[in-house]
Order: structure tokens, then C-alpha cells, then sequence
């Protein structure tokens, strides 16, 4: 019998999802650190599903993952993150060096053409882009300053 992802005890010694006392936002954070380019550990897919929500990430036009282990559904958005989703080769991995106790972030539109539902962000980081739809909103510039999943790729060069 194939082993789920949420039982494999290394990837749960890696990570801990964290409640913020003030808003009870859930957050995802690292136990032990991690070097820039790392694989984190791997996922799945939970579920597969043919529409957006504010959970799945995009794989196609018209294919949406929700994602197993369950708790990388706490990786919040950052408009300087320190992890990507691959989608690829179903990943997770570090594009900074991430420090014991540090939260883990990834970039929204990096997995997103058109979001779901859209947001105010809050990073707080000094790059903060404001409203975050989707990479099919974001100029040259700022589609250059990120990473994005092949799908998102292959969906920019199309708008060439």
C-alpha cells in the first residue's frame, strides 16, 4: 500500500503550522533551515478539480490542485517569497536560504494566472505590489523579477 505524504514523519519534522494569537491566521514555518534551491519536500495532488478557489493551485486552464500534505495550504503569499511551488516535478523548494522558525512564503501568482479571489496584500515587504490577481495582471518588469510554475510560463510567452 502506497504511503501518504501527511504520514511521511521527515517531511512533518520540517515544518509547523503556526496560529497568530492577534488575527488566527494559520502560517506555515520552518522547524530546521534550509538552503536556497533545496527541495523542502514533495507534494501532491489531494484533489483535482476543473475551477479555481482561494486553495488549489493551477496545473492547466482548467486543472486545479489542492494540495497534499494538507498543511502546505498555510504557505501565505509574499511579494518576496522564499519557497516555490514546482509544479513540474511537484516540489517544494527553497529560492532563499530560510532560517529555523522562519515563516514560509510563496509568491501567489507564481502558480495563479487569474485568481480566484483576489486580495489586498499585506507582506509588508518595501516590493509590495498591492492587489494580487494573478500573473495575468502583472507587467514585463515584475513577470522578470519572479519564478513562475512551466503552465504560468508557457502562458506569458503566449501573450508575447
Amino acid at each position: 500500500m502506497k504511503q501518504s505524504i501527511d504520514a511521511i514523519p521527515s517531511a512533518t519534522n520540517t515544518m509547523k503550522v503556526r496560529t497568530d494569537a492577534i488575527t488566527g491566521q494559520h502560517a506555515l514555518h520552518a522547524t530546521i533551515a534550509f538552503k536556497k534551491g533545496e527541495t523542502i519536500l514533495p507534494f501532491a495532488a489531494r484533489t483535482t478539480q476543473n475551477f479555481p478557489t482561494y486553495l488549489t493551485v493551477q496545473l492547466a486552464d482548467d486543472v486545479h490542485i489542492t494540495l497534499s500534505p494538507s498543511w502546505l495550504q498555510y504557505v501565505n503569499h509574499s511579494c518576496k517569497p522564499n519557497t516555490f511551488f514546482d509544479t513540474d516535478n511537484m516540489l517544494f523548494v527553497a529560492l532563499e536560504d530560510i532560517t529555523q522558525g522562519e515563516e514560509f512564503t510563496f509568491f501567489y501568482p507564481s502558480t495563479e494566472w487569474k485568481m480566484a479571489q483576489p486580495f489586498l496584500c499585506r507582506c509588508g515587504q518595501p516590493t509590495c505590489l498591492g492587489e494580487i490577481k494573478g500573473a495575468a495582471y502583472l507587467n514585463e518588469v515584475l513577470r522578470k523579477q519572479h519564478r513562475f510554475t512551466g503552465y504560468v510560463t508557457a502562458k506569458i510567452r503566449q501573450e508575447l
